[in-house]
C-alpha cells in the first residue's frame, strides 16, 4: 500500500505546521474538557436509541461482567440501571473472566449483547436494554477454539454476519454468517478476513505477534467498511483503519491512508478498539479507549470523535476522523 513506514508516517505528520496545530489543538482540548471523573471503558461500544445513549465497554475490575451508562449529550454519562451492571458472572451466563469488547445490538423486541468471556465469544439476552443479560443455556457461540472480540453486522437482505478474531500464531480477522436463532455460525461459511500487510500495523514500537482485532462493520452505499484495529493495545502505535468490500465478506482492499485513527492524529497513545454509531445529528461517530497517560497504559480512557466521510463519483466514501471533536466522556 502507500504508506511506506509508520515511523515516516509518524514524522513526515509531526514535522507538518497542520499536523502540529491539531496535536496542540487536541492537547487543548482534552486539558479544556477534563473536567469531571473521566470514564475508563477500554474497548467501548455505544448504542443509540431515542435521542439516547448508551456506553459500556470492557473494565477489569470488580465486580466482574458489564456495567451500562446513558447520556443524552455524550459527554455526560450516569447508570442506566441503579447499579449499572447488566452482565455479572454467574449460573445464566457464560464465563468466569476476561469479560471483554462488548457490543449490544437490537433482534426484534429483544436486545442481544455479543461479549468476550474466558477468551470464547458469547451472545446474551434481555428484553430490555438497560436490563439483566442472559443466556437459556450459558455457552459460547464457538468452543472449538478460542475467538474473541464478537461485532454482529445484519445486512439489508435480514442475513448476519460475526466478525470476530481467532488466534494463529497472531489476531486474525474472521466472518462467518450467523443465525440469530440458534446462536451459531452457520457450517461451512467460515473464513479469514484478510492478513496483516500495511505497515502500520506492525511497528517496532511494541514487539508482538500480528494483531488485527476490534472490527466493526457499516455499509455505505453498495459497499461494506471493516474498521479494525491494529499492534498490541500495549503498543503507543495502537491504531485504527478500514478495509472495504463489494460484500459482507470481501474481498477487502484495505484503505491506502490507514490509519485513521492514530497518536499522530488524536494526540494519546494506544487509540484503538472502538465501535461506530451515529449521533443525534446524524454524523458518524467512533468511540475508542486510549492509554491512561504517556508512560502507563491501564486502565485505558474512553473517547469519541466525530468520522467525516467524503462521497466520490467513484470508489469507497473517503473517511478520516476529526479530531477538533474529541469528546472526553465523563461521569455526571
Amino acid at each position: 500500500m502507500t504508506v511506506k513506514s509508520l515511523s515516516s508516517l509518524t514524522l513526515a505528520l509531526a514535522m507538518t505546521p497542520v499536523a502540529i496545530t491539531s496535536l496542540t489543538s487536541c492537547q487543548s482540548q482534552k486539558e479544556e474538557m477534563a473536567q469531571g471523573e473521566q470514564i475508563f471503558y477500554a474497548d467501548p461500544t455505544i448504542y443509540a436509541e431515542n435521542g439516547k445513549f448508551y456506553l459500556t465497554g470492557t473494565r477489569n475490575r470488580e465486580p466482574l461482567g458489564f456495567a451500562l451508562l446513558e447520556s443524552t449529550d455524550l459527554k455526560n454519562w450516569t447508570p442506566a440501571r441503579p447499579d449499572s451492571m447488566i452482565l455479572t458472572p454467574g449460573e445464566t451466563v457464560f464465563g468466569t473472566m476476561g469479560f471483554w469488547a462488548p457490543q449490544i445490538i437490537k433482534d426484534g423486541n429483544r436486545y442481544l449483547f455479543a461479549y468476550t468471556a474466558n477468551e470464547q465469544t458469547v451472545l446474551a439476552a434481555s428484553d430490555s436494554l438497560n436490563g439483566i443479560y442472559t443466556q437459556a443455556e450459558p455457552l459460547p457461540i464457538d468452543g472449538s477454539e478460542k475467538n474473541i472480540d464478537p461485532f454482529l453486522f445484519t445486512d439489508s437482505d435480514g442475513r448476519s454476519y460475526l466478525y470476530h478474531v481467532r488466534f494463529d500464531n497472531g489476531n486474525f480477522l474472521w466472518v462467518g454468517e450467523f443465525d440469530p436463532a440458534t446462536g451459531k455460525i452457520k457450517e461451512g461459511t467460515l473464513q479469514r478476513c484478510f492478513v496483516n500487510d500495511q505497515p502500520w500495523e506492525a511497528t517496532p514500537a511494541y514487539e508482538s505477534a500480528p494483531i488485527m482485532e476490534g472490527p466493526t462493520v457499516i455499509k455505505i452505499d453498495d459497499l461494506y467498511y471493516l474498521f479494525y484495529s491494529a499492534n498490541h493495545f500495549m503498543s503507543e502505535d495502537y491504531a485504527v483503519g478500514y478495509a472495504t468490500a463489494p460484500t459482507p465478506v470481501g474481498p477487502w482492499t484495505k484503505n491506502p491512508a490507514n490509519p485513521i485513527i492514530h497518536q499522530s492524529i488524536v494526540g494519546e497513545k494506544g487509540s484503538g478498539h472502538g465501535d461506530i454509531f451515529t449521533d443525534n445529528d446524524g454524523k458518524l461517530r467512533y468511540v475508542y479507549h486510549v492509554h491512561n497517560s504517556d508512560s502507563v497504559v491501564s486502565p485505558r480512557r474512553t473517547r469519541i470523535i466525530t468520522l467525516n466521510v467524503e462521497r466520490d463519483s467513484a470508489g469507497p466514501a473517503r473517511i478520516t476522523a476529526d479530531p477538533a471533536t474529541i469528546i472526553i466522556p465523563v461521569k455526571a
